[in-house]
């Protein structure tokens, strides 16, 4: 079993409930609204705090510093398992041991399958030209939750940057789709599973288009359909596969409906 806090719904955390009912592994996932998170005690057996056991002079209280503001509650068995102190945090069964970065849990939810998938490759040459893909994808992803955590006061040089970083991962991926049926060979693998989720968070872009046009921006996504067939066309098949529909469907629908 894994276990992951984090706040919820959040996408990071759907690759690697997607990878667990694909590979039959047993993940609990604990957790509350972004906005609620910081009334828990961040640990291994995390629970809400009562309202008197949330004071400045508490054990547990430390500043946050990414994410969040304010005061935060970690207990010391935390921060030893997960020194950066972030969320998704998972977890081995006994908590013993911290697992961070989203990728980094998704990797941890196939390794502990004993059944035959292939999610992580058939042979160490194809597992890492998908972990080459998840890395890629991470630094995707770290840009793209800057933007969208910005846009209400996007600056140029927000944008500029997001733009390169759209421009540089989707040719990428564009071109994989052109050789193979799936980002990194010829069945479904990790790699995809991180991607469909974190597009699909990036492409909440064009639910914010009237907070970016009040600083006179678009959408980077907004020719997505036409310069991206490709990509446009397997996050779309993907979403309605029967695991990815219950995580992606309704973001997918919304942000990258089928034409008329």
């Amino acid at each position: 079993m894994i276990r992951i806090f984090s706040y919820l719904p959040n996408p990071r955390v759907w690759k690697a409930l997607i990878a667990a009912e694909l590979c039959g592994v047993d993940v609990e996932v604990i957790g509350d609204k972004p906005g609620a998170l910081a009334s828990w005690l961040w640990d291994f057996d995390a629970r809400p705090l009562e309202e008197h056991e949330r004071t400045e002079d508490s054990p547990f209280a430390r500043t946050s510093r990414r994410g969040f503001s304010g005061t935060l509650y970690k207990t010391d068995e935390f921060i030893k398992a997960q020194p950066f102190g972030t969320v998704p945090a998972a977890f081995s069964s006994d908590g013993s041991i911290g697992i961070f970065e989203s990728n980094s849990i998704l990797r941890a939810v196939v390794r502990a399958s004993d059944t035959d998938h292939g999610l992580y490759g058939r042979e160490h040459f194809v597992a890492s030209r998908i972990d080459s893909f998840l890395d890629a994808t991470l630094v995707f992803a770290r840009e793209a939750q800057v933007y969208l955590l910005a846009a209400a006061e996007m600056t140029d040089e927000t944008y500029v940057r997001m733009s390169a970083a759209f421009e540089f991962y989707l040719n990428g991926i564009e071109q994989a789709l052109s050789e193979n049926s799936h980002i990194a060979c010829d069945e479904l693998t990790i790699a995809d599973i991180a991607l469909s989720c974190d597009v699909a968070q990036f492409l909440r872009e064009r639910l914010m288009a009237d907070r970016l046009a009040k600083n006179d921006f678009e959408p980077i996504s907004r020719n997505l359909e036409t310069d991206y067939p490709r990509v446009t066309g397997y996050l779309r098949r993907l979403a309605g596969s029967p695991v990815f529909k219950k995580y992606l469907a309704e973001t997918i629908a919304q942000t990258l409906p089928e034409g008329p």
